[in-house]
């Protein structure tokens, strides 16, 4: 899924040890556009963190997956992402468009003559 929304609040960088090593977590709220803006809490982890990124006022396009789980008879949902970018920036690199051209046809060669049917040997 994808969202473009304008990031209002960074929260503090969590971090810790795992049994995969160390781990990173960086929780951010934004808030979508339109009548009814909404708010959400996205989770970044690792090194898709880009502090550069994730300044207040900037609006941001955001790759992520919702997920939920069950813990002691609760539900919890995560709204994971996968890849942030500046809202505009490039999506991927294309090749430049070549500039139409400018084209004439040619002429058509000019009709043959009707043939004179009044010269038949009948």
């Amino acid at each position: 899924m994808q969202l473009t929304a304008k990031l209002t609040q960074v929260l503090p960088l969590e971090s810790g040890m795992g049994r995969n090593g160390e781990w990173k977590k960086q929780n951010i709220i934004v808030e979508t556009d339109g009548q009814y803006p909404k708010k959400v809490c996205v989770s970044i982890w690792g090194d898709k963190i880009s502090q550069a990124q994730l300044q207040p006022g900037n609006v941001l396009t955001i790759d992520f997956d919702v997920e939920s789980r069950e813990f002691n008879g609760r539900w919890y949902t995560d709204v994971k992402a996968w890849k942030v970018e500046a809202a505009g920036a490039p999506q991927e690199t294309r090749m430049p468009e070549a500039p139409p051209m400018n084209y004439t046809m040619p002429e058509p060669p000019p009709a043959a003559p009707a043939p004179d049917f009044n010269d038949l040997p009948f």
